[in-house]
């Protein structure tokens, strides 16, 4: 006796189920390879040269964890915040809101642009690839210079309090410039780890490397003084 089909509906919600159960088991292979990139970066950066959509759509959380908090750590180190709490009206609280928020449009802003500048750089030593993908590398490539918020809040919290965010005071001269170190060496972390990231998921010539970090810096420098400015 032959069995009788399925309906239509069954067979979808099935194949439903089953693609939803890939695609958690991929974001899950994704977030362990979040800290791979700190010890065996290459694995990572081959990994990304898979561009089937379930496996780049399981990218997307811990990129978005990562932009998110290497854009918290670029700002406490721009000019601008350290005159947030001249204005009395702001606290603690108000600032670590204001610090997130800030971040999360930091970090996507220099997401996309760096991300851009990283494919102009390939496109312009003759490798066909997609932006999407420049922008995933450029993401794990920061996780470094992410993780430097775990130094650099201590260290102003400890070392100077409220005086980070205040115009004058005991973060002025030798101070600061012991936490920008440590925030630039968080940086040239993450800056080899691009140049990793562009020769291995892109395969490019080494020239076509240099250029595109060439390009990279000029960006990352206007980044950095453009708060100043405004």
């Amino acid at each position: 006796m032959s069995e009788r089909p399925s309906k239509p509906g069954v067979i979808a919600d099935a194949e439903a189920l089953s693609g939803s159960d890939a695609a958690q088991a991929r974001a899950r292979a994704w977030w362990r390879y979040v800290p791979r990139v700190l010890t065996r970066p290459t694995e990572v950066f081959v990994a990304l040269r898979n561009d089937d959509e379930t496996d780049v759509d399981a990218r997307s959380e811990p990129i978005l964890a990562i932009v998110i908090v290497a854009g918290m750590a670029a700002m406490l180190l721009t000019p601008a915040w350290g005159r947030l709490l001249d204005e009395q009206s702001l606290d603690w609280i108000v600032l670590a809101v204001v610090t997130f928020i800030g971040g999360l449009l930091y970090g996507a802003f220099g997401y996309l642009l760096l991300g851009l500048v990283v494919w102009l750089g390939a496109r312009g030593v003759g490798v066909e690839t997609k932006a999407r993908k420049a922008r995933q590398v450029v993401a794990f490539a920061a996780l470094p210079f992410a993780l430097s918020i775990l130094v650099t809040v201590p260290a102003i919290v400890l070392g100077f309090g409220t005086d980070w965010f205040r115009t004058g005071g005991a973060d002025e001269g030798a101070g600061r410039v012991v936490v920008l170190s440590i925030g630039l060496a968080f940086a040239l972390w993450s800056l080899g780890l691009l140049a990793l990231g562009l020769r291995t998921t892109f395969e490019l010539p080494w020239r076509g490397v240099a250029g595109a970090l060439a390009l990279a810096a000029v960006l990352v420098a206007t980044l950095a003084v453009l708060p100043g400015v405004v």
